[in-house]
């Protein structure tokens, strides 16, 4: 049985933003299959903790528009690399986008780092998840926020996570398939 991909269309900002800097299709694809991951996952959140606050349009912002630095260093489409983050910050920034909104090219890869908001977690969360990768280290911190700022027990979200993560990771290989068509 085939299942039905919901694959949510990017805003109209994002788009016209993607177009203007020429884009590849595959960079676009990508960029739809994350938004449309982080609005399930921020639904999920939602849904399973309602009185957990954080801020939803900077996080659909974020996954529309992490990895627009490969528009420009279209390479890093097809191999690894880390150029495309920095690219992306300032070209989301030279485009007149806030710093609060350009922060995601380059917080997307560098969610080790210390201080990050639990948006810059959640757009790094989607741009793992959708393709079936999943981090320890990245959910715990994931998951700590939310227990910490609840206060709750953390292994109780662990688990709740676990269970939403496992079923967004489940369409991974059709999700692979339709960005790389």
């Amino acid at each position: 049985m085939k299942r039905e991909l919901e694959i949510i269309d990017l805003p109209n900002r994002i788009v016209e933003l993607l177009e203007e800097v020429d884009s590849p299709e595959r960079l676009k694809r990508h960029l739809q299959i994350v938004y449309s991951t982080a609005s399930e996952l921020v639904n999920q959140i939602k849904q399973e903790w309602p009185t957990f606050v954080f801020n939803e349009e900077l996080i659909l912002f974020g996954a529309g528009t992490h990895d627009i630095g490969k528009s420009e260093i279209t390479k890093e489409l097809y191999e690894k690399g880390r150029k495309h983050e920095l690219k992306g910050k300032y070209l989301l920034q030279n485009h007149g986008f806030k710093k609060e909104e350009a922060r995601f090219a380059f917080t997307h890869g560098n969610w080790q780092e210390e201080n990050l908001t639990i948006e810059d977690l959640i757009v790094s969360l989607s741009d793992k998840i959708w393709k079936g990768k999943r981090i320890a280290e990245l959910e715990e911190k994931v998951g700590n926020i939310i227990s910490d700022n609840l206060n709750i027990d953390y292994w109780e979200v662990y688990v709740k996570l676990d269970e939403i993560l496992v079923k967004l990771s489940n369409k991974s290989d059709e999700l692979i398939l339709w960005q790389n068509q």
